[in-house]
């Protein structure tokens, strides 16, 4: 499907670049901070092939750092932000899973995707996924640390494999004092976009 935003995306990428992300399929665990917004980051790249799972519904608790706006409240975040994707680019082709993702799970849920992203809250469903994929020679990309503000410098790019990422600064776990807020989150987001990005466009070689 051709439209205006294809078109001037082909233009600011390149058409071999635009042809090579529009053929990779990314699967994004987890519909919340890092997820909502990572998953715009990659729309407006011209990533249009989303697998989306999350079983949460939209609070108004999420709209200081989510992709979500109030009349999305209480909807399914893979329904809403299904909505929001599609909005910047209609041609999108946004697979929306509301399910609670499981060891038993992940893999039939991604199983199509070249890339996966982590970016769920529970440190155990996390685990599981690296473990699920980890060996799948996908490229994963998860996120450690981004809770908080200021220091965002030490959100960071590590590379644990050639196919395998961590996003953050390894320390700044959620807490009462330590809150998830829009600027840190939304860094973290987006390098993990940018590490998808440098991946297809440069052949899996990302420094």
């Amino acid at each position: 499907m051709n439209n205006s935003f294809n078109k001037a995306l082909k233009e600011c990428l390149g058409e071999e670049n635009w042809r090579k992300v529009q053929q990779v399929k990314v699967g994004i665990a987890g519909a919340g901070g890092l997820g909502s917004n990572c998953a715009q980051h990659l729309v407006r790249c011209g990533f249009k092939q989303l697998v989306l799972a999350d079983f949460d519904r939209v609070d108004y608790s999420n709209l200081n750092r989510q992709f979500f706006f109030q009349e999305q409240v209480n909807l399914l975040k893979v329904n809403a932000l299904k909505s929001n994707l599609q909005q910047i680019n209609p041609a999108a082709q946004i697979e929306a899973v509301p399910e609670k993702l499981t060891k038993n799970n992940m893999m039939k849920v991604f199983d199509r995707c070249q890339v996966v992203i982590e970016a769920l809250d529970n440190a155990q469903c996390k685990r599981e996924l690296v473990e699920v994929f980890i060996n799948t020679g996908k490229l994963l990309v998860t996120a450690s640390g981004i809770a908080g503000w200021g220091k965002s410098d030490d959100i960071r790019v590590r590379r644990v494999r050639d196919n395998f990422y961590i996003i953050g600064d390894m320390v700044s776990e959620v807490g009462k004092n330590c809150p998830p807020v829009s600027p840190r989150v939304n860094i973290a987001a987006a390098k993990q976009a940018d590490v998808v990005l440098s991946w297809v466009l440069d052949g899996g070689s990302i420094e």
